[in-house]
């Protein structure tokens, strides 16, 4: 592999970015919904079937998410849903991350609890 081949690996997105409808499909055939908000965010709603994981605890530690499902990440507008994302495909994950996050979530009219 040349060159250019090797920068286009390197900084070629290695998880993928999926809308609600998508997300909620995938959720409907197994995958994982992570939230990876701050406590305080979590408290103020969030989709009924998600773990929370703040995206600072999972820079240190992927434990309880199960490397065989697709894992989606979801945070208030998707900037740091991509990078747990990101962070998760690096680590062998099928990851994915909500463009727009909860806010895209609750426009759709998805459940929040």
């Amino acid at each position: 592999m040349g060159l250019i081949g090797s920068l286009k690996k390197a900084f070629s997105k290695s998880y993928k970015t999926i809308s609600v409808a998508q997300a909620k499909e995938l959720l409907g055939s197994g995958a994982t919904l992570i939230d990876v908000r701050s406590a305080q965010e979590w408290r103020t709603g969030r989709a009924p079937q998600a773990k929370h994981v703040p995206l600072d605890r999972l820079r240190t530690s992927t434990a309880g998410i199960q490397r065989t499902r697709p894992v989606i990440a979801v945070c208030a507008s998707g900037v740091r849903s991509a990078s747990a994302a990101r962070l998760l495909a690096a680590k062998g994950y099928d990851a994915y991350s909500v463009r727009g996050g909860m806010t895209a979530w609750r426009q759709a009219g998805e459940p929040v609890r």
